[in-house]
């Protein structure tokens, strides 16, 4: 088969590529700057520079598009929010390849973080007490009704912009930078005692096909794991069935936990691909991706992996108090390059970071978010959106009940 993988800038992205070239697919890729490490494998039949997802949408995807019918492409798959601009355009893209994500609609329901809590209610998936805060006073009120809390605006991602006055990112923002609006409203919720457990499946039409469980243990600025172990994936199956069947889900899709003494909290939903990526072998990835048939795949528990490049570069960060614990991870710990001798993404690495770390330094922004820049969507418009669509993403940024 002949697949396009997007956003090939994600360490989790060139896994893709490896893995499903490594089963004798055709993989191609794409990214809106050109050192995006994953469009310089050697496991690519080709790569392509598209337009900004998020600075011109109907460009990005006129080039993905014209992209897939050049090459033949048979299926997109998305690694990042590039996913709503693709499946904004669901029905253009039809007459030319196939994308792996549900409709729009699907996919906004449950990244824009209030809707989502209201699906986990209605399925009784047990979240924490939440309050949507749409103006700066009412965002004072809820961060007052709470001891320990923890706030994000309602469309984010990636451990950027958390408010919160409990663990090690306390104090880290104030809550006068945050600006709630009735289009971008914050979410505060009760702070949830125990660590993070992720989740990421792989779902066609309402089954769930692969699943895995992980937590991470080494992590970039107390926010975007670096490091992964896979744990028991069986205690957060059920939320995944109960969501996905509710949507009748076709793609990937993410979840974000607290294990609490008394089970899993659900946090968030990430309606694409992330690391859990990089525990999953070649064969299962590809059962997932192209819908195997059977029973779903439990990833095992216990296996282990690590982005070594952001390993090696957080012994620097603070030597005296990281290096001896990274590197006796990198001598002990697989890294996700491990045995594919692919030295080309490596090198882009480090100028993708050089990239990231430009955009940090000129514009301002956290490095982590410079690194997912140009691919996000915070809610706002889409030129092109079909009518059912838009006026969904009205109600959802326009029409919200106060918490």
């Amino acid at each position: 088969m002949r697949i396009l993988v997007t956003s090939s800038r994600m360490p989790y992205a060139l896994d893709i590529i490896r893995k499903l070239a490594e089963r004798g697919h055709d993989v191609y890729a794409s990214d809106n700057y050109d050192t995006a490490p994953g469009s310089h494998s050697k496991y690519l039949k080709g790569h392509t520079v598209t337009a900004s997802p998020s600075g011109d949408p109907e460009a990005f995807v006129g080039d993905v598009e014209s992209y897939c019918s050049e090459n033949g492409i048979e299926l997109v798959v998305p690694c990042f929010e590039e996913v709503f601009y693709l499946a904004a355009q669901h029905e253009r893209l039809s007459g030319v390849t196939k994308v792996y994500a549900p409709p729009f609609a699907t996919l906004a329901r449950v990244h824009d973080k209030a809707s989502f809590e209201s699906l986990a209610d209605k399925l009784g998936i047990r979240a924490p007490q939440t309050i949507v805060a749409h103006t700066q006073e009412e965002l004072t009120d809820a961060i007052g009704k709470f001891p320990r809390f923890f706030a994000r605006a309602a469309f984010s991602r990636g451990g950027v912009g958390l408010l919160t006055n409990t663990g090690p990112l306390a104090g880290a923002m104030d809550a006068s930078d945050a600006h709630p609006t009735e289009a971008s409203p914050w979410l505060v919720q009760e702070f949830v005692d125990g660590p993070m457990q992720c989740t990421y499946a792989t779902i066609h039409e309402g089954r769930v096909v692969t699943h895995g469980a992980y937590r991470a243990p080494r992590q970039w600025e107390h926010s975007t794991g670096i490091q992964f172990v896979s744990v028991d994936p069986k205690p957060s199956l059920e939320a995944v069935n109960k969501i996905v069947a509710e949507l009748n889900w076709t793609g990937q899709m993410s979840l974000d936990f607290v294990d609490t003494d008394d089970g899993l909290v659900i946090i968030e939903c990430n309606p694409r691909g992330t690391d859990g990526v990089l525990l999953m072998e070649a064969e299962e990835l590809e059962r997932g991706v192209l819908g195997g048939e059977g029973e779903t795949l439990l990833i095992e528990p216990g296996r282990e992996v690590q982005l070594d490049f952001a390993v090696f570069g957080q012994a620097f960060r603070e030597p005296i108090k990281e290096m001896p614990a990274s590197f006796h991870d990198l001598m002990h710990i697989k890294g996700s390059d491990s045995g594919w001798r692919d030295a080309l993404p490596t090198l882009y690495s480090a100028l993708s970071f050089a990239h990231h770390a430009r955009l940090n330094w000129g514009q301002r922004k956290a490095l982590l978010a410079a690194m997912a820049d140009g691919i996000t969507w915070d809610g706002q418009p889409i030129p092109g959106l079909p009518p059912d669509d838009a006026k969904l993403l009205a109600e959802l940024t326009g029409d919200r009940p106060p918490g």
